[in-house]
């Protein structure tokens, strides 16, 4: 049993790579297997927490100070596992095909994750300097940013688990690898679903202001694929 754990999954082929390419690896499943799936589940799922006497206490910024943590520390990983391969560009020889394309395409995409925080406005409300602001008033450059942020960020983790498997699988990497990395999505998705049938993807604007319809962000639906909403009786 463990020298079949052991072996690599192809038996045709060896597991032997370099330690450039083993610490790439491996910083990139830190970052997109468990730093950005822990953000993300973070962003969706914990703006409300279960013990938050919400909408008496409001912007609750556990979540948001998790997210950010997570998702630039990530950011630092895949910054670190690139350069790896860039310092020893012999390895470049193992990574042709689709992982390479695949992996080139997160990484544009994460840019553009980052770049759009830094563009995403000011946030206003009753608790910044001034009433008005990007955020509190879902200005078209917010409305922007949410829908970019969102969309493209879920399929950049999506096309990061292609890019894991299949360099993986070009590394021939052992079973147990392919079996805990396997194991560790589906416990992912399984808190996912679970978080999600609990009603737990709440609207970010009404998680920080409330639910009042009177405010600019509620005299809109909430951007996101089964996000919830409250109305001003459910507080």
């Amino acid at each position: 049993m463990w020298e079949w754990l052991l072996a690599p999954v192809d038996p045709s082929r060896a597991h032997a790579v370099g330690a450039a390419l083993a610490y790439h690896a491996r910083l990139m499943v830190l970052a997109w297997a468990v730093c950005v799936p822990i953000g993300i589940i973070a962003a969706r799922f914990y703006k409300i927490t279960p013990r938050q006497n919400w909408p008496i206490e409001l912007d609750n910024q556990a979540w948001w100070i998790t997210h950010r943590v997570v998702q630039y520390g990530a950011t630092v990983f895949m910054i670190a596992a690139l350069l790896l391969i860039l310092w020893r560009p012999q390895t470049v020889a193992v990574l042709p095909g689709p992982h390479a394309c695949i992996g080139w395409t997160v990484l544009a995409l994460t840019a553009t994750q980052v770049v759009g925080g830094i563009l995403r406005g000011s946030k206003g409300g009753p608790t910044d300097r001034q009433m008005r602001g990007d955020h509190y008033d879902m200005t078209p450059r917010r409305l922007v940013f949410e829908y970019a942020h969102k969309s493209l960020g879920y399929v950049a983790w999506l096309l990061s688990c292609v890019a894991v498997f299949t360099g993986l699988w070009q590394a021939n990497g052992p079973n147990w690898m392919w079996i805990a990395l396997g194991l560790w999505y589906l416990v992912l998705v399984a808190a996912f679903a679970w978080l999600q049938a609990q009603g737990r993807a709440t609207d970010t604007y009404q998680a920080i202001w409330g639910s009042d319809p009177n405010l600019p962000g509620n005299k809109r639906p909430a951007i996101g694929i089964g996000v919830r909403t409250h109305t001003k009786s459910d507080a």
